[in-house]
């Protein structure tokens, strides 16, 4: 096992990657459909604070967190190499994996904050 890959193999970082995308996509039917004409602000405010979809927002947000890292670290893996850039490629490919997590990790965090009203 790759120590930055996301999961044990090929299959699974794909297989995540697949589900991870029908949840964005359900997530993004969810919202469009209370989206229509003389939505109000309260009906909004009402549907999106609701438990069931600040859960069901929570779980969108870790799908978008686990479609962003598997596909930033198939394209460093791809493109950032020693073969492409000599021995500076794989301290780079560290590098800007671990720039990636942290900003991801300040993603997820910062969206759990937003959905749940935490201050």
């Amino acid at each position: 096992m790759n120590v930055t890959s996301f999961s044990r193999s090929g299959v699974s970082d794909w297989i995540l990657q697949r589900a991870s995308s029908v949840i964005m996509l359900a997530y993004s039917l969810a919202v469009a459909s209370v989206v229509i004409p003389g939505t109000t602000y309260e009906a909004w405010t009402a549907f999106m604070t609701h438990t069931l979809m600040r859960g069901f927002s929570t779980l969108a947000l870790v799908a978008v967190i686990t479609h962003a890292w598997i596909g930033g670290w198939s394209v460093l893996t791809d493109y950032v190499t020693v073969r492409m850039l000599g021995p500076l490629g794989e301290r780079l490919r560290l590098f800007l994996l671990g720039l990636m997590g942290a900003l991801l990790l300040v993603y997820l965090l910062w969206g759990v904050f937003i959905i749940w009203g935490f201050s």
